[in-house]
C-alpha cells in the first residue's frame, strides 16, 4: 500500500518540475514589471517634479521683470517685442492683476468713489425690492425675459451658477457678497445693458486677481469693448459680423473640419456664443481661462476668435469623426483634461491673416460691405 502511494506521488516529476519552473518564471516576470512600473512611475514623478520646479522659477524670474522693468515703464514696453513673448507665456498670478488693468485701460473715467455711489443704489435697490416683491414675483410668467435679467434678483439666482465647485463663490463663501456688489453696481451703471447670464463669469474671474473696486473698473471697461457689447447687448447685427469674420478665418485654417461643420450646416453660434459671453471662463480650466485672459488683454477680441479655432484645431481629428449632436455636445463642454501647452500650441499654429488681410481689415470689409448693402436695398427687402 505504502509502495502504491509513493508511486503515485512520483508519477510525473519531470511534469511537476516544469510546472514548478513556469510559476517561478511568471512570479520573476511579474516582479521585473513591477520594479519597470516603479521606476517609471519614479522617473515620471521626478520629470513632473521637475518641469513644475522649473515652472515655478521662470514666473519668479518673470516676476521681477514685471515689477522691476515693465510695470514702473508700462507705455514704453508694452508693445515691445520682448515684453510681448513674455506675456505670452503667461503672466505671474502676482502681477496678473495689475497687467490686465493697464491693459484693458479706463476710458470710462470711472473712480473709486464713482464705484462707491452705484453700489449705495444697488443696495437701496435691493431693500426696496425684497420689501416690495417676492421671489414669486421674479418667476412670474407676466415678467418678461429682459426685465427679469436687467433686474437684481437674477443675480442673486445666477451667482450661485458661478464657478459651483468654488464654495469662495456661494452663498457665506468669502466673494459671495463681493461678486453680488460689483454685478449689483454695474446694473445701475449701465441699466441700457442690465445683467446679462455670463457676466457673472466674467466679474469672477476679476474678483480673484483684483481689489473690489478696481474689479468693477476692469469689469465695466472690458463690458465696453465693442465685442462684448454686441454680444451683451445681444446686437444680431454685430454678432453676425463676428461669425462670419470667424469663419473666413475657420476656413483659411481648418478647411477640412470647415466643410465637416458646413455639411451638418453647424453654425458658429452654437458654441461661439458661450465662449465669447464668459471669456472662456466657463468653458475652459480657471488657470487656463486666465491664461487665454493674460494674451486676450494683450491682443484684443482678436484673440478670442483665435483661441476659439486653437480649440477646434486641438480636437479636429475627433470633430471630424462627430455629426451635429456629438458636435455640439462636446464643444458645449470640452474636456476637463485639457491643458495650456497643447492648446497654446494650437493656438499658436492659427494664422489670423486671409489675402493679406488681419482679422481687424477683414471685419472692417464685413462692416463696410454691410453698410453699402443697406444702401442698395430698401428697408422692404430686408429681412
Amino acid at each position: 500500500m505504502k509502495h502504491e502511494q509513493e508511486e503515485h506521488v512520483n508519477l510525473h516529476p519531470k511534469q511537476q518540475d516544469v510546472k514548478i519552473l513556469n510559476l517561478n518564471h511568471f512570479q520573476l516576470l511579474l516582479l521585473f514589471w513591477r520594479i519597470d512600473h516603479q521606476i517609471k512611475e519614479a522617473h515620471k514623478r521626478k520629470r513632473i517634479m521637475k518641469e513644475r520646479f522649473k515652472q515655478e522659477e521662470n514666473i519668479a524670474s518673470a516676476m521681477v521683470i514685471w515689477i522691476n522693468e515693465i510695470l514702473p515703464n508700462w507705455e514704453g514696453m508694452r508693445t515691445t517685442r520682448r515684453v510681448r513673448e513674455l506675456w505670452w507665456q503667461g503672466l505671474p498670478p502676482s502681477v496678473r492683476g495689475k497687467v490686465w488693468s493697464l491693459a484693458i485701460g479706463n476710458e470710462l473715467n470711472i473712480t473709486h468713489e464713482l464705484y462707491e455711489i452705484f453700489l449705495s443704489r444697488a443696495k437701496e435697490r435691493w431693500k426696496s425690492f425684497s420689501e416690495t416683491n417676492s421671489e414669486n414675483d421674479v418667476e412670474d410668467a407676466g415678467v418678461s425675459v429682459a426685465d427679469r435679467e436687467a433686474s437684481l434678483e437674477l443675480i442673486k439666482l445666477d451667482i450661485s451658477r458661478t464657478f459651483p465647485s468654488f464654495y469662495i463663490f456661494q452663498k457665506g463663501g468669502p466673494y459671495h457678497d463681493l461678486l453680488h456688489s460689483v454685478l449689483g453696481a454695474y446694473t445701475c451703471y449701465r441699466p441700457d445693458v442690465g445683467y446679462v447670464q455670463g457676466m457673472s463669469f466674467i466679474a469672477a474671474v476679476l474678483i480673484l486677481n483684483l481689489e473690489e473696486a478696481d474689479a468693477f473698473i476692469a469689469f465695466a471697461n472690458l463690458l465696453n469693448k465693442p465685442c462684448q457689447l454686441a454680444f451683451f447687448r445681444v446686437d444680431h447685427s454685430m454678432m453676425l459680423k463676428y461669425f462670419a469674420a470667424f469663419e473666413v478665418f475657420f476656413e483659411e485654417n481648418l478647411p477640412k473640419l470647415f466643410l465637416h461643420f458646413k455639411s451638418y450646416s453647424l453654425t458658429p453660434d452654437i458654441y461661439l456664443i458661450d465662449w465669447i459671453f464668459t471669456l472662456y471662463s466657463k468653458s475652459l480650466p480657471l488657470d487656463l481661462a486666465c491664461r487665454v485672459w493674460d494674451v486676450f488683454c494683450r491682443d484684443g477680441e482678436e484673440f478670442l476668435f483665435r483661441t476659439g479655432l486653437g480649440i477646434l484645431r486641438l480636437y479636429e481629428d475627433i470633430l471630424l469623426q462627430m455629426d451635429f449632436i456629438h458636435i455640439a455636445q462636446f464643444l458645449t463642454k470640452l474636456p476637463e483634461d485639457i491643458t495650456s501647452e497643447k492648446l497654446f500650441s494650437c493656438i499658436a499654429a492659427i494664422q489670423m491673416q486671409n489675402s493679406n488681410k488681419k482679422w481687424a481689415q477683414v471685419f472692417a470689409s464685413l462692416m463696410k460691405d454691410n453698410k453699402e448693402g443697406d444702401k442698395n436695398h430698401s428697408p422692404a427687402l430686408k429681412s
